[in-house]
């Protein structure tokens, strides 16, 4: 069973001109151009601001056009533990109209990056399998971990919370010079956007949430009932397709048969290494191997297969579908962990949630487990509270997204108020704003010169994209 977090992930010409006193001219990978870096210093505990200090850094993206607009646009990254400033190059192709006439703004978290960062041993992709998917072995390496971290300079657990955080990004808009932003967040983004317009609501001009993960969300609890919802939808489309009704008839009391079967020991070829392996496979494993495609639906159109697949006793197209999920992306899951274990297990005990048949509480157990004895920051009440929008908010969810769906969407649009709008793409999976038609309606939005203009620009464009269908290969009638 892997603990899969929130994640969001999509070259800019940049025009030559000096750098703001205190920034050099740096190079960042995808960036064809020179960005500008930085950092501020930062305290580590807020409340001993001659205590011990942290370096925050941020790259710049600066704006193509010499007349700028005053306004830039700040990124915050997924997780909770992306780094900022790895995502430049998919960002500046995410924002590229946007940066004619702004600056794009990229701050490495604390925790992540460059920023004090957190993190426990790489999750190589040639790792074997077993160490990937086992929750015995995850929790060890996690505990191991936390005292690797606590043992650095840095490595006060308790100061690496969201509400920290975002008064970190406040100082890198004093230091740049700006008195209001644009902010947008995916994932875990969101979550930090939030507390950034609730802490400082007259910094943030506009603001794009994509894949809404508001602060009361309780994580583990809602990787299961959510998940569920996705993987049902998918079963109930492969019904409802002929073809892969056909392919694959039966699918869900297969997938249950390849349940009840478990545990027992597999032989799997690695997706990677291409060498064969051997390891006792759980329920709870099988259930996180398919949540890891359910993220993108052009993945998980290739999961009736590998369900059915794994049914007969084949489980190499399961096991590559979970590794494709992620392109690569690097968490610092001491971060990660700082947050969640802080913000949201807390809660876990109260929500409302309720685990899904099969996805169950293997994820909400290991949280609990690795939390139990993970240090904890202080988390004030009102950061679950979300305050009415003081500037228009554009939400946007993916109705087969497994981890941040629209319920969470609708939640948040209906306390932010009138200035928030809330739009759905029903075939969309984990961040929508990689399609093109909602691309260009985030720029109109943010562009716009009042917040009437930005709240009128049609971001349901994307209501027609269809779902992918069901991947069939070439033999049974599929395409190459």
């Amino acid at each position: 069973m892997r603990w899969i977090p929130l994640l969001w992930l999509a070259a800019l010409p940049a025009w030559a001109a000096e750098p703001p006193a205190g920034l050099a001219p740096c190079r960042l990978a995808g960036i064809e151009h020179a960005a500008w870096c930085g950092s501020v210093q930062r305290p580590l505990d807020p409340a001993q601001p001659a205590g011990r200090q942290i370096d925050v850094h941020f790259a710049v993206l600066p704006a193509v056009a010499r007349n700028k607009k005053p306004d830039p646009v700040f990124l915050f990254a997924g997780g909770p533990g992306q780094s900022a400033i790895d995502l430049a190059g998919s960002a500046s192709r995410l924002l590229a109209r946007l940066s004619n006439r702004r600056d794009i703004v990229l701050v490495d978290q604390r925790g992540t990056g460059r920023s004090a960062p957190l993190h426990c041993a790489d999750d190589a992709p040639a790792r074997p399998l077993r160490e990937q998917v086992d929750p015995a072995l995850q929790r060890a390496e996690l505990q191991r971990c936390r005292a690797a971290l606590q043992a650095l300079p840095h490595g006060d657990l308790r100061q690496y919370t969201t509400r920290i955080a975002v008064q970190d990004i406040d100082a890198v808009r004093q230091r740049l010079g700006v008195a209001r932003f644009n902010a947008v967040g995916g994932s875990y983004g969101t979550r930090a956007v939030l507390e950034t317009m609730r802490q400082f609501p007259q910094t943030v001009r506009r603001a794009v949430l994509d894949g809404v993960a508001p602060p009361d969300m309780v994580l583990p609890a809602s990787f299961s009932p959510d998940a569920q919802a996705t993987f049902d939808a998918l079963l109930a489309a492969c019904e409802a397709e002929p073809a892969c009704r056909q392919r694959h008839p039966a699918l869900r009391a297969r997938w249950q048969s390849l349940l009840d079967s478990l545990p027992r020991e597999v032989s799997v070829q690695h997706p990677v290494t291409r060498q064969p392996e051997r390891f006792v496979l759980t329920p709870a494993m099988a259930a996180s191997l398919v949540r890891a495609p359910l993220y993108v639906p052009a993945l998980a159109a290739a999961l009736p297969l590998a369900v059915d697949e794994a049914a007969q006793g084949r489980f190499t197209a399961l096991f590559g579908l979970a590794s494709a999920f992620g392109g690569g992306v690097r968490l610092a899951a001491g971060m990660h962990f700082s947050v969640v274990c802080a913000e949201d297990l807390p809660r876990l005990d109260a929500t409302a949630d309720r685990p899904g048949a099969d996805f169950g509480t293997a994820m909400a157990d290991l949280y609990r487990d690795v939390c139990a004895g993970w240090p904890r920051g202080e988390v004030p009440a009102s950061f679950y509270t979300v305050p009415p929008a003081t500037g228009a908010t554009l939400l946007l969810s993916g109705g087969l997204d497994p981890a941040t769906p629209p319920r969470h969407g609708t939640r948040v649009a209906q306390a932010l108020g009138p200035l928030a709008r809330h739009a759905v793409v029903p075939n969309a999976g984990h961040g929508v704003m990689g399609l093109l038609c909602v691309r260009d309606a985030l720029f109109r939005f943010i562009d716009a010169e009042t917040d009437a203009d930005a709240l009128a620009v049609d971001a349901d464009c994307a209501q027609q994209v269809p779902r992918p269908g069901a991947f069939l290969p070439p033999a049974a009638g599929g395409t190459p």
